[in-house]
């Protein structure tokens, strides 16, 4: 713009020389005006100069305009691209941010919930009732998961007047297996949290409160003729389990005298799998027998088959010959036929003979 100003100051300025130059010639004659005549031609060429030069910069700066806006487009797209970029990534970053507080609260949620049931759970152990009702649905769970209905039954009543938490009956026995629920877990978090100086009075507990339920367990459901021994005693804790072969070892064998078998929840599955064991082998038998009277009459038919078979046999034989003496019989009328046919007549043998034969 400066230099467009400058030019056309001097185009101007140019101008007003042409103007007064031609004022002073047309009133100056002779060799003034021969001057003043050159020196308005060389002002001429120089505004027609400026002129041309005031036209090629009005026409570079058009191509500069053009040129400039071209590059601004240009870099306005760019800058609306990198925009756009970056505002996707910064939305993707914010979704998973999003995602990840999502699960940092599920997480947290799930840690609530956690902490509530640790709670619910220390208030059923901390309550005697509670705490046998959690271990006999434990006991139950497992046994319903891994046998039939009518192999088991809870709370089932013995002819004494007394009620097992399960009975399970196998087939082909009379008398059923026992199992009840213990949780002495007073005596054993005594144990654990004693001293030195408490610890012969809490594993003096724990041998006391054992020992009673191997003897309420035995006095009860160790019944002859009705009740198979040994009975099962369900600690439904591996701690606790581990805890009385560790500290108790002559309860466990006081236990086995008593006829009682102490077992954690996976000793119970292991012994409900066994139980499995012998029931598939009994179903394996009786199919085994059904599978034999089945061969057995099979068997039988096939012999059946055999004498039905042969009686056929025989008959096809019988027809059979039959069938060739028809054949002889029909060959030797053919020969006698043919025979016949081949035999000559005369004329005046015949006519008497026929007439004598009338």
């Amino acid at each position: 713009m400066g230099v467009n100003a400058i030019l056309l100051a001097i185009a101007f300025l140019a101008g007003g020389l042409i103007a007064a130059l031609w004022l002073a010639l047309t009133k100056s004659s002779g060799k003034e005006a021969l001057g003043l005549q050159s020196r308005l031609d060389a002002l001429t060429a120089t505004q027609n100069e400026i002129a041309g030069r005031f036209t090629q910069t009005l026409a570079g700066q058009t191509e500069l305009q053009t040129l400039l806006q071209s590059r601004i487009d240009a870099l306005d797209s760019r800058l609306g691209t990198s925009l756009k970029e970056t505002a996707e990534k910064t939305a993707e970053t914010l979704g998973g941010i999003h995602t990840r507080l999502s699960v940092i609260d599920a997480a947290q949620k799930n840690i609530t919930d956690l902490s509530g049931q640790v709670v619910s759970l220390q208030e059923i152990l901390a309550n005697k009732q509670a705490r046998g009702a959690f271990g006999q649905q434990q006991m139950e769970s497992i046994i319903a998961d891994a046998l039939p209905s009518g192999l088991y039954e809870f709370q089932a009543q013995l002819s004494n007047g007394c009620r097992p938490d399960c009975v399970i009956r196998l087939p082909g026995t009379k008398t059923a297996i026992v199992i009840d629920s213990k949780f002495p877990l007073e005596s054993f978090s005594w144990l654990r949290s004693a001293g030195d100086s408490e610890r012969k009075a809490a594993l003096a507990k724990v041998r006391a409160d054992v020992l009673k339920h191997v003897k309420d367990i035995a006095g009860k459901y160790l019944l002859p003729g009705e009740t198979q021994a040994p009975a099962i005693m369900f600690v439904p804790s591996e701690s606790i389990y581990a805890d009385l072969h560790e500290f108790c070892p002559e309860l466990i064998r006081e236990a086995q005298k008593a006829q009682v078998v102490v077992v954690s929840p996976n000793i119970l599955m292991l012994a409900i799998l066994t139980v499995q064991t012998v029931m598939k082998d009994a179903r394996m038998r009786e199919q085994a027998n059904l599978i034999q009277k089945e061969v057995g009459a099979l068997l039988n038919d096939v012999r059946l088959l055999n004498d039905r078979v042969s009686k056929l046999q025989s008959h096809f034989g019988q027809a059979d010959a039959d069938i060739k003496n028809i054949l002889i019989s029909t060959g030797k009328i053919t020969s006698r036929a043919e025979k016949i046919e081949k035999v000559e007549l005369s004329p005046s043998v015949s006519a008497p003979q026929i007439a004598a034969g009338e």
